[in-house]
């Protein structure tokens, strides 16, 4: 009969005997799940040297011994030796050690499931008769897929300590948030949301889920900031798991680190789950690139909801691109103090309303004549501005010079 149980490896030692490739492929789960590793071999794989050489594993370079089990709670015989590994596999039953034997798993105490985690649920698949690596993880990626894209209630059926879970949803396209921030979804039992972002996701969740507008618009703030922070502990320390889904990411302009704040001061455990943010995303998504080899080395992001602060100014006159977010109603503001301040006016500029949905609309024009062109056509928000010589039509597959530049993420 084949039990199944789950090993909390954090701390403990782990021994992993050879350093080819089935070693170097399995090497970093159990340094991901936080174990101790030793990996005692003659002769290692770069990718381990290079762990070693960071601090995340031990290496000794031999052959392995019995007494190298000594103390160990877990043992990867993965030799290109199959008798050494099920010599191994015999030490380690000496010793009432776990081991994993990769010539043979039934030779081995344990075997290795093939895994895939979904925040606070992890699934793993077993082969229970002969090995058969490639079907379990075909498995695994078929269940790992069908949890990802929602399709599953991860609720706590059990009660359990409230927390909060922060999640940036992306610029409002449903595809663009990320898969944690979707799977934190499927676990929430309340979700305060603002207007913006991917708030399509919502029409998904299950009828009993509570769902908390407090979003705002540029005139109208119906639930301030302390409400909304109060709202996130009380429903927390009442034993919920609360989403609280915000558009782009918690930390640009969206005040996440005060309702981050708010949590910790009450003792509820809270979790960020970064977003990509409209700052970048919109203005990729409509075909302007916020640097560009040789035109804009440099990006400047900013609130523009009172005006471009000094800072933004500076940015500006200097040519490098500066986007701001909030700023459509303050616009004709920030373009006289870039003018003022010296700023060419024939600069491009582009205003990209409702970025990554079906509404979404661009608008050109210069320092000169954006404001204009903006009143004339009826520009709102959301929208996000862009200014440099990024924002020209037809930038994109251009460079002004043949400078090197630093690579990119």
């Amino acid at each position: 009969m084949t039990v199944l149980f789950g090993l909390d490896l954090r701390g403990k030692s782990v021994v992993i005997a050879g350093a080819g490739t089935v070693a170097e492929r399995r090497v970093r789960r159990f340094v991901g799940d936080g174990a101790v590793v030793t990996v005692v071999a003659p002769r290692v794989s770069e990718d381990i040297e290079r762990l070693a050489l960071h601090g995340d594993v031990t290496v000794q370079r031999r052959g392995i011994a019995p007494e190298d089990l000594d103390g160990a709670w877990f043992v990867l015989a993965a030799t290109d030796d199959r008798s050494l590994n099920d010599e191994i596999a015999q030490w380690a039953h000496a010793r009432r050690v776990w081991c994993i034997d990769a010539s043979d798993a039934s030779r081995g105490s344990a075997r290795q499931a093939a895994m895939s985690r979904h925040g606070e649920t992890a699934v793993g698949v077993l082969s229970l008769g002969s090995p058969d690596p490639r079907r379990i993880r075909a498995v695994r990626d078929a269940v790992a897929e069908h949890i990802d894209a929602g399709e599953v209630d991860l609720r706590r059926r059990r009660t359990g300590e409230g927390r909060v879970v922060l999640v940036g949803s992306g610029p409002g396209d449903v595809g663009l948030i990320t898969v944690r921030g979707r799977q934190a979804l499927s676990e929430a039992d309340v979700v305060v949301t603002d207007r913006l972002g991917a708030t399509e996701l919502l029409v998904a969740l299950p009828a009993d889920v509570e769902v908390i507008n407090v979003g705002k618009s540029p005139d109208r703030h119906p639930v301030p900031q302390h409400e909304i922070n109060r709202i996130l502990v009380d429903k927390a320390r009442a034993g919920n798991t609360v989403v609280r889904l915000k558009g782009g990411d918690p930390y640009v302009f969206g005040r996440g680190g005060e309702e981050v704040h708010a949590c910790q001061a009450a003792g509820i455990p809270v979790e960020v789950v970064p977003g990509i943010s409209s700052a970048l995303s919109v203005p990729a998504l409509a075909g302007i690139p916020v640097t560009q080899r040789g035109i804009a080395t440099s990006v400047h992001i900013t609130t523009g909801h009172a005006g471009a602060d000094p800072a933004a100014v500076a940015s500006m006159a200097a040519g490098a691109t500066t986007v701001f977010l909030m700023g459509v109603t303050a616009l004709p503001r920030i373009v006289e103090s870039a003018i003022e301040a010296g700023c060419d006016a024939g600069v491009p500029v582009a205003i990209v309303e409702n970025g990554s949905t079906a509404r979404e609309r661009v608008t050109h024009g210069t320092l000169a004549t954006i404001a204009g062109i903006a009143a004339e056509t009826g520009v709102k928000p959301p929208a996000v501005i862009v200014v440099g010589k990024v924002a020209e039509p037809g930038i994109l597959g251009t460079t002004a010079a043949a400078t090197p530049e630093p690579k990119g993420e």
